[in-house]
């Protein structure tokens, strides 16, 4: 008989338990299946390991020797097998793709990608506001992926072992109700904008209220924001003619508001996808780069106001260029 790990396990564990049945117990074995294995035990390394007494198992000296020898090996084994294990998840991982995503147009092009390039995976998303904690949640792998954003001065955070990569950064327009009278014009400076009451996301680790005042700050006063809300809330509260507010160039106007170019481009935002070095996306990253750039330029066709100016603006706002 060949000695396998399992056998040295069996050792131990008589040792630890001092009777056979005891241990026999504790490894789910009967008294005779494990007297039998180790008898062969025994003639496998050579000699007898145990004394069997009326009180128990004591350990022979050469026992002591195996035991000894065991105890120090099998850290070590059972550290290789937990590593080993990690890294096959990882590399197995794609059954599994846990996304999530800011309030963002890259969401869906990127849920395509994986579900056309991993069609076997279990894919979910979840989506909320701060791209911080998505980002600790990835470092985390707590998820696989994530969209993110950021703005400028304000960049997220390195983590290791987590490959952030850009795919655009585009300016940030006006949301106005469709009524006001800058919204005849075919772009809003930020100064009359700011003579405004505005709706304002709340204060989040993304810091985009407070970017927002400090750009507004350099243009000469600070936002009057007495509404504080997000998604479809400020949507309305901007439709009812209460406030104004800024949105991403991507943002589809609905009915009773309007989107706005800003004069002179003032503030922009950047949009990010991120995941893990040595995830299930990495070895697709390129070929899912490729395909969310291709379809933020499709996005953008969907935003009159947002193609109009990058009619006027082509050397800004380009997407990633990814090669085939």
């Amino acid at each position: 008989m060949d000695l396998e790990i399992r056998h040295l396990r069996v050792v131990c564990a008589i040792a630890e338990a001092g009777s056979l049945t005891r241990a026999a117990a504790s490894l789910r074995m009967t008294q005779p299946g494990l007297s039998a294995q180790l008898r062969r035990i025994e003639a496998a390394l050579g000699g007898p390991l145990f004394d069997r007494r009326q009180s128990g198992t004591v350990p022979t000296p050469f026992g002591e020797l195996v035991i000894g020898r065991a105890r120090a090996i099998l850290p070590g084994i059972d550290g290789l097998l937990s590593d080993t294990a990690r890294a096959a998840r990882r590399m197995t991982a794609a059954d599994r793709i846990r996304v999530g995503s800011v309030g963002a147009p890259l969401l869906g092009h990127l849920l395509l990608a994986v579900r056309a390039l991993l069609p076997e995976a279990d894919l979910t998303c979840r989506c909320q506001y701060s791209p911080v904690a998505l980002l600790d949640d990835l470092a985390a792998r707590r998820l696989e992926a994530a969209v993110l954003g950021d703005h400028p001065d304000q960049e997220l955070p390195q983590h290791a072992g987590v490959a952030l990569h850009t795919i655009v950064s585009e300016p940030v327009f006006a949301l106005l109700p469709a009524a006001h009278p800058l919204a005849t014009r075919d772009e809003v400076p930020l100064a009359e904008l700011l003579e405004e009451d505005w709706a304002v996301p709340r204060p989040d680790s993304d810091r985009t209220p407070e970017y927002w005042a400090s750009v507004c700050t350099s243009a000469g006063r600070a936002p009057f924001a007495p509404y504080e809300a997000e998604g479809r809330q400020l949507i309305e509260i901007v439709r009812a003619g209460l406030a104004v507010s800024l949105c991403q160039a991507t943002f589809i106007e609905v009915p009773g508001v309007s989107v706005r170019p800003l004069a002179e481009n003032p503030l922009w935002y950047r949009h990010l996808l991120a995941w893990h070095h040595d995830g299930p996306l990495a070895p697709y990253g390129t070929e899912i780069l490729r395909r969310v750039a291709d379809g933020y330029l499709a996005t953008c066709s969907d935003s009159p106001v947002y193609a109009r100016w990058r009619e006027l603006n082509p050397h800004a706002a380009r997407p990633v260029t990814v090669a085939p």
